[in-house]
């Protein structure tokens, strides 16, 4: 059996983990159809309300593994990588409607940096690094780098950061919006636990519409983001957890969600 992905659930919480040190998390054909039926597990897993994503060893995710791409007996192409191994990783990780949490353990370059930046919420320590490192082997970003950086960054720094190719250390990269926050090295593991229990024990549905509406807002006109506020909020409002949220505020005590 392979051993490209690590998955572990505890505490309600699905921990993702790319296992590919040798080669820095580098993702191969195998790697990538494994980790579609990961994040698949993870939606339809009920037990499953917050998912953390990460890599073992020295990267969280160097990208593509360049030796696949260039062997004549392994290389599936530019557009069976594209098409079937990184496209529907990025809508999988926006589409699951459960937080997940990108725990960025080391660099993340190319495919790796865009994957990780596509999680809802994005955490890395003081050592890590992300680079979008296709121009400097001639390629165009893709994993939607040119699709979030521009929106987390700036239309300006996003295309100048992929025209160079540029390395840009955590603490840059939460000081330009580009993450929610860099934590010490010497507390990462034990901080992004925290924040994994934190998730799962919030309103799980509530969060998912959060996910759905800001999803919508990337291409809605302010009208429609307007309708589907009120269609989200109404869903939300007729929700066990809801009920819940209100109870407690008013017995004055910490809410328990169940996730329904």
């Amino acid at each position: 059996m392979s051993k490209s992905i690590l998955l572990k659930i505890e505490n309600k919480i699905a921990y993702i983990t790319l296992n590919r040190p040798e080669v820095f998390n580098s993702f191969n054909r195998e790697m990538a159809f494994l980790l579609h039926d990961t994040l698949d597990a993870c939606e339809k897993n009920n037990d499953v309300r917050a998912i953390v994503l990460s890599g073992n060893g020295k990267a969280f995710c160097a990208g593509q593994d360049l030796k696949e791409v260039t062997d004549p007996e392994l290389n599936p192409g530019f557009k069976k990588i594209l098409e079937e191994h990184y496209n529907p990783i990025i809508t999988r990780i926006r589409n699951i409607k459960k937080p997940i949490l990108g725990a960025v353990n080391g660099v993340a370059a190319g495919a790796g940096a865009n994957i990780a930046l596509a999680c809802d919420i994005v955490v890395a320590h003081e050592k890590v690094s992300f680079i979008q490192a296709f121009s400097l082997i001639g390629l165009v970003p893709d994993s939607a780098g040119t699709y979030f950086l521009p929106r987390l960054i700036g239309f300006q720094k996003a295309q100048a950061l992929a025209m160079l190719g540029d390395k840009i250390g955590a603490e840059e990269a939460e000081k330009m919006g580009m993450i929610y926050k860099m934590i010490p090295l010497e507390n990462f593991e034990e901080d992004v636990n925290k924040l994994a229990l934190k998730l799962a024990n919030m309103p799980t549905l509530a969060l998912g519409k959060i996910k759905e509406a800001f999803n919508a807002s990337l291409t809605n006109t302010l009208e429609q983001q307007l309708a589907l506020e009120s269609k989200l909020q109404i869903e939300a409002a007729s929700t066990n957890d809801y009920a819940e949220g209100v109870a407690a505020f008013i017995e004055k005590r910490k809410p328990n969600f169940k996730g329904n």
